[in-house]
């Protein structure tokens, strides 16, 4: 008796963003499995490239997977917490997921070094291996791999662009700076 194995389907939608065109795959229980720029990006178009040509995946094009693409629409238009929860799937290597799993604990609005995120992690010697495993993060922004930068404050490598990680850095943190609030207080000389 031989046990025949469905394929993987994955639902493929794009959306348009403030940065260009945005691809995504998602799987049947609505995890993200891939986030994207396809025009230059070419680790996306890579990745596309294998699982379209990839035995046992099918590639479907979908509307909103999992309520995926509103989530990104509204991350983009301002509601940067949209996204914070976003369930994703990242096959990778237990360090890969592991510094995957602590870019989702820098906050919104915030950046850190990569030897700042080698610590967090508990490896503070294992700071080129952190920038590789930041490097091959395959859901970008839900992931948020641009919030890491150089020890210096400098902008550094980014597969979607360092225009496209300066934006998002700008966009997070025009929206997350503290507001001063003057309700309440009375005009100066009285």
């Amino acid at each position: 008796m031989t046990c025949a194995t469905q394929p993987l389907q994955l639902d493929q939608d794009q959306i348009d963003t403030p940065l260009g065109r945005l691809t995504l795959l998602a799987d049947a229980a609505g995890r993200l499995r891939l986030l994207g720029w396809f025009e230059g990006h070419a680790r996306v178009s890579r990745a596309l490239g294998a699982y379209a040509e990839g035995p046992g995946v099918v590639l479907r094009p979908a509307r909103n997977p999992g309520g995926l693409s509103d989530a990104l629409r509204a991350y983009f238009d301002g509601q940067l917490d949209a996204i914070a929860s976003l369930p994703v799937a990242c096959p990778g290597s237990e360090f890969q997921e592991r510094v995957w799993r602590a870019l989702r604990e820098i906050p919104c609005g915030q950046t850190w070094s990569y030897s700042q995120l080698a610590r967090h992690i508990g490896k503070p010697a294992a700071v080129r291996a952190v920038g590789l495993a930041n490097g091959a993060n395959p859901v970008g922004i839900v992931v948020p791999c641009h919030r890491v930068i150089g020890a210096d404050g400098s902008l550094t490598g980014y597969g979607g662009g360092l225009e496209r990680k300066r934006w998002l850095l700008q966009h997070e943190r025009a929206r997350t700076v503290p507001q001063l609030s003057f309700e309440g207080l009375a005009p100066h000389g009285r």
